[in-house]
C-alpha cells in the first residue's frame, strides 16, 4: 500500500513539473491567440469604414471583414498551438485533416459555389439591391444579395430565392441597369389609309404622352406588309422602372388607338374565307364547280347538296 502510494506521489510530482514546465508555453500560446483575435477585428472594422466611404453594400463588407477575421484568427491559432506546443507543426496538422478536408469539400461543394458566386456578385456589381431584374421565368426586385443566395421580390409580391451560382454561370437580364429603356408595339392599318397621316397622329400621341422622354425622340417605321394590314411599329422611350414603363404603355396605346379611330384610320381585323361543301358529292374534285365567290355561284344550282358560302372571322389583333 505505501509503495503504491509513493508512485502515485511521483506521479503527480511528475505531473505538476511538467505542467509547471509547460506553464510560460501556454501562456505565451495564449497571448499570441488574443493578440492575432485583437488584430482580425480591428482588421474587420477597418475594412468595413473603407466600404463604407467607398458607398459598398453592407452585405459585401460582412462579407470580406468575416473571411479575414477567419483567416487571421486560424493563423493566430496556429502560431499558438506552435509556441504552447513545441512538437506541434502546421504540416501535422494538414496532414491530419487531409482526407477529412477532402470529404468536407465534396459534401459542401454547393455552399463553397454559392459562397464564391456570391463575393464575385457583391465584387463585380452586375446588378445591385433595388435592381429590377429578369431570370428565367422571375420578374422582380432584388431585396438583398447575401453571400449564398440572392432575395427577389417578384411584381405580383412574392419572394424568390435564387441561389448565387445560377446567378453568376446564367444569362440575366438586368431592366433598371440605364435610366431609360425603350418599349415597342405594332399597330395595323388598312391598305387603303394613308401611311403618313397614320404615322403623324401615331408620333403626335408619342410627343404628348406623360412618362414618355422627349430624347431619345419617339419614331414611327413600317415594319411589315401583312396579309390584311399595313404594320407601323411606334416606338418610345420611359425611365426603366417596370411601373414608369406599363404607366406610359398604357397612355400611348390608349390614346393611339383613339386618336386614329377618330381620324378614320382603320384598324382592320384578320379575315379568313371559308368555303363548305358535302365531301360525298359526285362532283367532288370538280373544281369548275366548286369555284370560290359570293353571293353563290352560278353552278350551285347543279349541286343543291353542296353549299358555297362565304363566312368571315373576326379574331381580335
Amino acid at each position: 500500500m505505501n509503495v503504491d502510494v509513493n508512485i502515485i506521489w511521483t506521479s503527480l510530482q511528475h505531473i505538476a513539473t511538467s505542467a509547471l514546465a509547460a506553464l510560460p508555453r501556454l501562456v505565451l500560446g495564449a497571448v499570441l491567440f488574443a493578440v492575432f483575435f485583437f488584430i482580425a477585428k480591428i482588421t474587420t472594422q477597418l475594412i468595413r469604414r473603407a466600404a463604407n466611404r467607398k458607398g459598398e453594400t453592407r452585405t459585401l463588407e460582412i462579407a470580406i471583414g468575416r473571411i479575414v477575421q477567419v483567416l487571421i484568427v486560424t493563423f493566430g491559432a496556429l502560431v499558438a498551438l506552435t509556441a504552447a506546443v513545441p512538437s506541434f507543426t502546421a504540416g501535422s496538422l494538414i496532414s491530419a485533416l487531409g482526407v477529412g478536408g477532402v470529404a468536407i469539400g465534396f459534401a459542401f461543394k454547393d455552399i463553397f459555389q454559392n459562397f464564391l458566386a456570391g463575393l464575385l456578385i457583391l465584387i463585380t456589381k452586375p446588378f445591385r439591391v433595388g435592381d429590377q431584374i429578369s431570370f428565367k421565368e422571375f420578374d422582380g426586385n432584388i431585396e438583398d444579395i447575401q453571400t449564398r443566395a440572392t432575395y427577389i421580390k417578384t411584381y405580383d409580391g412574392r419572394r424568390v430565392i435564387i441561389p448565387n451560382s445560377e446567378l453568376f454561370t446564367n444569362s440575366v437580364t438586368v431592366n433598371t441597369s440605364f435610366p431609360r429603356r425603350r418599349s415597342q408595339y405594332d399597330v395595323g392599318i388598312g391598305y387603303g389609309d394613308d401611311i403618313d397621316k397614320a404615322r403623324a397622329i401615331m408620333l403626335k400621341v408619342l410627343t404628348d404622352a406623360k412618362g414618355v422622354d422627349p430624347d431619345p425622340h419617339a419614331d414611327v417605321i413600317v415594319v411589315a406588309l401583312a396579309d390584311s394590314t399595313v404594320t407601323l411599329r411606334a416606338r418610345w422611350w420611359s425611365d426603366s422602372r417596370m411601373v414608369d414603363v406599363l404607366i406610359a404603355q398604357d397612355e400611348v396605346l390608349t390614346n393611339i388607338k383613339n386618336e386614329l379611330t377618330a381620324a378614320g384610320i382603320d384598324l382592320p381585323f384578320p379575315t379568313r374565307q371559308i368555303l363548305l361543301h358535302d365531301q360525298t358529292e359526285k362532283s367532288d374534285g370538280d373544281r369548275a364547280t366548286q369555284r370560290e365567290g359570293w353571293p353563290k355561284s352560278p353552278d350551285a344550282s347543279k349541286n343543291p347538296g353542296r353549299s358555297n358560302r362565304y363566312v368571315p372571322t373576326n379574331a381580335e389583333s
